[in-house]
């Protein structure tokens, strides 16, 4: 039985209202993929993602000059409203952007990942694959401390988020990630095989809607070439805070506000 047949065939996304209280630039970028065969490589993604490390390497970049990128940068604050010390939890834009930075090249996991990781670098915001079956809320928000969060790729040693601390959680009291997305959990991880994902796009800076909805786009090219099914997509901010994906179907209202299309 792959992931697919286990799925819900909804999966609801919110940010809760204090987050948006907290950080209220914050922008969510949401991709569906209803049914995607993740591979082990795409000749064209890895290229992609080989340019962007190119293109950082020749920034010639110290860790300072990654925290004062815009996108880090206003991440950083981000994380300074809601009690979260960047300098010892930088998000995952800024955390990969400083590997390379050194001179690195990232570790390569599968198509999936290295296109997030690819986009990430070129837009110095975090992009996430996320793998989404069985899942049928995630909802960005304070976490209250009861909840359980799954290391990556440690699932055996369980943790409890903070209480306060941003996290995606669901219905069921799981926090799929750490500190907003310092750190990805176990069970949404992108694994190899067939699987229903949700990638995601944040930013935290004036205007950054127009830089989610260019990422997006990015996202949305690449996958055209991995997947055939439609791929939905949404932009949730204070203005329109929640959406619903039908995984076989259009996005449609998860009524009251509605996240925007682009």
């Amino acid at each position: 039985m792959t992931q697919l047949d286990d799925g819900a065939d909804r999966l609801a996304v919110r940010i809760d209202d204090r987050v948006l209280s907290s950080v209220p630039d914050y922008v969510l970028g949401l991709i569906a993929v209803p049914a995607v065969e993740v591979g082990p490589a795409s000749p064209a993604v890895a290229a992609l993602l080989a340019a962007a490390e190119d293109a950082l390497h020749r920034a010639d970049l110290d860790k300072a000059g990654v925290a004062e990128l815009p996108g880090v940068a206003a991440w950083r604050a981000a994380y300074r409203a809601v009690g979260v010390n960047p300098n010892r939890f930088p998000c995952a834009a800024e955390s990969i952007a400083r590997r390379v930075a050194r001179g690195d090249r990232l570790p390569r996991i599968n198509a999936l990942v290295d296109l997030c990781n690819a986009v990430s670098l070129d837009t110095a915001l975090p992009v996430a694959s996320c793998a989404v079956d069985g899942i049928a809320e995630l909802v960005v928000r304070p976490a209250d401390g009861a909840e359980t969060y799954l290391p990556l790729g440690a699932p055996d040693a369980p943790e409890r988020p903070e209480p306060g601390e941003i996290v995606y959680a669901d219905g069921d009291g799981r926090a799929h990630s750490r500190r907003w997305n310092w750190r990805q959990g176990h069970l949404v991880r992108t694994d190899l095989g067939r699987r229903r994902l949700l990638l995601t796009v944040e930013a935290a800076h004036p205007g950054g809607r127009a830089e989610v909805e260019a990422a997006l786009a990015r996202l949305d090219d690449a996958l055209g070439e991995l997947t055939g099914s439609p791929r939905p997509r949404a932009v949730l901010d204070r203005d329109g805070r929640d959406a619903v994906f039908v995984l076989d179907a259009p996005l449609s209202p998860a009524g009251g506000t509605t996240g925007s299309r682009s």
